[in-house]
């Protein structure tokens, strides 16, 4: 938020103007108490936010407003929710308390402005952002509709991104795609999916968005007609079946397409399934199975299919509530085409995930696969130990997903686990205790690794045995988080069992030495040597891996207390960045590449980071390591995501100034056809024309087809940007694309 100032009475016209346009929205009917209700919550906090504005200038209310009506108009929720929409940040932002929000609107609403209020600054956490994830997930199992309200506000945030300064915008945007794009995804809401990375991509690949949004509007007529021409053949079919239907083309979302570029190295111009058709079918549920393969029967008597990529989700729904059939054709020109076909009701489960489970659950008695999902987040909140990185780590594995792989109890039922999932995965899924206890896993009667891949259509059955128990090593052979995380909680129950002795010895040790505080200095032991772990030290201490000389050698005893004998106790609390990076030695002079929170870089210690090669141009940001100075990164490096959304404390403000004598590396791959001897001549010769260095080279070819990696010394992208399309215009060359 920006400068203080009290919202005019103009504004305030446009933002009750805003409000009843809003409540248009709202799909159901809703009596005279819900309007009161929500007008109440409306002035409330109106009146809390009337000093406030965001970034942009406007008054902050209408960030409420926004929020309350993605939530009514793109979501579907009711009355309830929008209350608690409108007030989702006047605990956060203003004098109103949780207590004044229980007595004016009661329990329910008061517990949803609870989940969405962020947890106090001075929490203290190894990472507030993973810390502030957890609380919202946690919410899953309560109330869904606390994390649907946080989809609505994180989308309006990204839509309004633009005025946030550059390095805020990487980190939002970064959380958005580890956090709130997937779960979009498991929570069905393909529309907020596709726009989250599409928003994402425009921050973080602005280059690359731009790109493939100009050919897009460049293209949008021809598309058009095309689009045109593969429907009107199919219209007769359709309309002999007898249903009411509907049909179109859409565009594929510009992350979609800018993903199929870079996986398949061709240029655009190449990329011919830019749009789907979606067939969708009005009948009645009990009729819907038969009107969608019939309109895939009409589809595939005009257009030739291709088998490979057909794709029964009617039959078989995903794990999230995705039903629909899909198949691609050979249309006109021999251009690939994908069509959807699906009913009025899949289609609105498709559109709005979660929010429209209710309106048809029971139906076609399908089991409620959010029962089960939520069984499974319930499994990894029920470890109290885990810290909030850890959690997330184990939440993002066992629920964001998109390829699924579907596997058989003895039984007959049917388990729905992530691609790549092992045996012994399996067997936790099943139940905890039985995880616990595999001895051995059989698919069809046979014996198979407790590391075994799971395969569709696997008929599993898991002899266990009671003297078996888990160990250090199943943690690499499982890939869920579930498994993950209640493999941790028995290895540190049986950590804690067996460090009873260290804890006496300890106990005793301290007693003798005259500590008043024992439960203090075991922290301050446990905090120095094992990351505030207890289990750990005792452990240790039982094991004698650590001696209890050794593990009190850096303290001495004063007033009854340890205390530090000549440095500071390592910490990984957040601090002030204006303290935590002031130079330690200058890296380099000459003249300055960089401005790091707007300071010249060449005063404070940096490097560029080697897991993405950062070139002049690239959009960077700055990263405070623990030890390391401050790394610089891409904002597209594999590590982004993570880093921002996890440690965003740590993150800084990074920015190219001037150009550079300086050269960086940039890393090529290039692939192409194996004219036997030459290629390596060409490639060289044309770097070399280029006035380029060479760091490395490497070159393998097998039947007629080579690859090689480049490591090529460069001043900026606009050098790197014409070294790649000159090697591109090689003859034997086929793709070049940049490496992290």
């Amino acid at each position: 938020m920006a400068e203080v100032i009290e919202t005019t009475v103009t504004e305030q016209t446009e933002l009750r103007a805003a409000y009843d346009e809003m409540l248009t929205h709202l799909a159901k009917a809703y009596g005279k108490a819900d309007r009161e209700q929500m007008l109440r919550a409306y002035e409330l906090a109106n009146f809390s936010h009337r000093y406030q504005r965001r970034k942009s200038g406007e008054p902050y209310m209408y960030h409420p407003i926004a929020v309350a009506k993605i939530c009514a108009e793109e979501i579907g929720l009711g009355p309830t929710a929008i209350c608690a929409a409108l007030l989702h940040d006047v605990v956060e932002d203003t004098p109103i308390t949780l207590a004044d929000i229980r007595e004016g609107f009661g329990d329910r609403i008061a517990q949803m402005v609870s989940g969405l209020t962020k947890l106090d600054s001075a929490y203290q956490n190894e990472s507030q952002q993973a810390a502030n994830f957890k609380k919202v997930l946690s919410t899953l199992v309560d109330d869904v509709r606390i994390v649907l309200i946080k989809m609505a506000d994180r989308l309006h945030n990204m839509r309004t991104i633009k005025s946030m300064p550059e390095h805020k915008q990487f980190k939002i945007a970064a959380e958005t795609s580890y956090i709130y794009a997937p779960l979009a995804h498991r929570l069905g809401l393909y529309n907020f999916r596709s726009e989250f990375l599409d928003l994402c991509m425009k921050v973080l690949e602005r280059d690359e968005y731009q790109d493939v949004a100009r050919k897009l509007r460049e293209t949008k007529r021809t598309r058009e007609d095309y689009i045109k021409h593969f429907i009107d053949p199919l219209r007769e079919g359709l309309d002999e079946l007898g249903y009411a239907y509907r049909i179109f083309g859409r565009p594929k979302s510009i992350y979609s397409i800018s993903n199929k570029i870079k996986k398949k190295q061709v240029p655009f111009e190449q990329i011919y399934d830019l749009f789907a058709v979606r067939i969708i079918m009005d009948v009645e549920p009990r009729k819907e199975k038969l009107a969608c393969w019939s309109a895939y029967t009409v589809v595939t008597e005009v257009y030739k299919g291709v088998p490979e990529r057909l794709k029964d989700w009617v039959t078989l729904p995903k794990s999230n509530g995705y039903e629909s059939l899909h198949t691609t054709v050979v249309g006109p020109e021999a251009r690939f085409v994908e069509v959807q076909i699906r009913s009025e009701r899949m289609n609105e489960i498709a559109e709005r995930g979660f929010a429209a489970h209710w309106k048809y659950k029971g139906v076609n008695n399908q089991p409620d696969v959010y029962e089960q999902w939520f069984d499974s987040v319930r499994d990894i909140l029920d470890d109290p130990s885990a810290d909030s990185v850890q959690f997330l780590g184990d939440f993002r594995a066992n629920n964001f997903f998109n390829e699924e792989v579907y596997v058989w109890t003895p039984d007959g039922d049917m388990r729905t686990l992530p691609k790549g999932s092992t045996a012994l995965d399996f067997a936790f899924s099943v139940h905890t205790q039985v995880g616990y206890h595999t001895q051995s896993v059989l698919r069809d009667e046979k014996i198979v690794p407790l590391s075994y891949e799971l395969q569709n259509g696997d008929r599993l059955k898991v002899i266990t045995n009671k003297q078996q128990h888990p160990n250090e090593g199943w943690l690499k052979m499982v890939q869920t988080g579930k498994a993950r995380s209640k493999i941790r909680q028995a290895l540190k129950a049986e950590r804690k069992e067996a460090g009873e002795l260290g804890k006496e010895a300890l106990h005793r040790r301290l007693k003798k030495l005259h500590i008043h505080d024992i439960n203090e200095a075991v922290d301050t032991l446990a905090k120095y040597h094992f990351d505030n772990s207890h289990i750990e030290l005792y452990y240790a201490l039982t094991q004698e891996h650590l001696t209890m000389a050794h593990a009190l050698e850096p303290f001495i005893v004063e007033a009854g207390k340890l205390v530090a004998k000549a440095v500071e106790l390592p910490t990984e609390e957040p601090r002030d960045q204006e303290t935590i990076h002031r130079p330690r030695h200058h890296r380099e002079p000459g003249a300055t590449k960089l401005l790091i929170n707007g300071e010249p870089a060449d005063q404070l210690e940096y490097s560029m980071a080697n897991c993405c090669n950062p070139v002049q141009g690239d959009q960077v940001f700055a990263y405070l390591t623990t030890g390391a100075g401050l790394k610089i990164h891409r904002s597209t490096c594999p590590n982004a995501q993570n880093l921002m959304a996890n440690y965003g404390y740590r993150i800084m403000r990074a920015e190219w100034v001037s150009t550079s004598e300086s050269s960086f590396v940039a890393n090529l791959r290039l692939t192409g056809l194996d004219g036997g001897t030459g290629v390596i001549e060409h490639i060289s010769h044309e770097i070399t024309e280029m006035d380029l260095n060479i760091r490395s080279f490497n070159i393998s070819g097998e039947d007629g087809f080579f690859e090689a990696k480049v490591a090529l010394l460069v001043r900026n992208t606009d050098q790197l940007y014409l070294a790649i399309q000159a090697l591109k215009n090689l003859p034997d060359v086929s793709t070049v694309s940049r490496e992290e």
